[in-house]
């Protein structure tokens, strides 16, 4: 397994942006572009595929730790943490509606109307 198969694995499994992996990189002090975070998430043999070395998932994972657990002086709970990555802004579910009548026709003379 890869280095990026694992940037990818737990981008996908925290439900993370390129925008938050950002943020996280950037609480170790590690300055990266979400463009070289979505080409380390793309397929290996794309043109602008590119290896994600030991040291950015070194950062990454470190910055995961702190973004999760907080430091010594403001420790944070992972739990509380993760609930409020993984909520999606979604819309309420749609109440169901009854399906509306259809209008009465049968007073219209079609052209092509079939007599009974």
């Amino acid at each position: 397994m890869t280095n990026n198969d694992i940037l990818k694995k737990l981008r996908v499994a925290l439900m993370l942006r390129d925008d938050q992996i950002v943020e996280i990189l950037e609480l170790v002090d590690f300055r990266i572009s979400k463009s070289e975070i979505g080409a380390f998430c793309r397929k290996e043999g794309h043109p602008k595929y590119r290896e994600c070395g030991d040291q950015v998932l070194r950062n990454f994972l470190n910055g995961l730790v702190i973004h999760l657990r907080g430091t010594k002086e403001n420790p944070k709970i992972p739990i509380e943490v993760l609930k409020q990555t993984k909520k999606p802004e979604s819309t309420p579910p749609r109440k169901y509606e009854k399906p509306k009548k259809k209008p009465d026709l049968s007073y219209v003379k079609y052209k092509n109307k079939k007599k009974s």
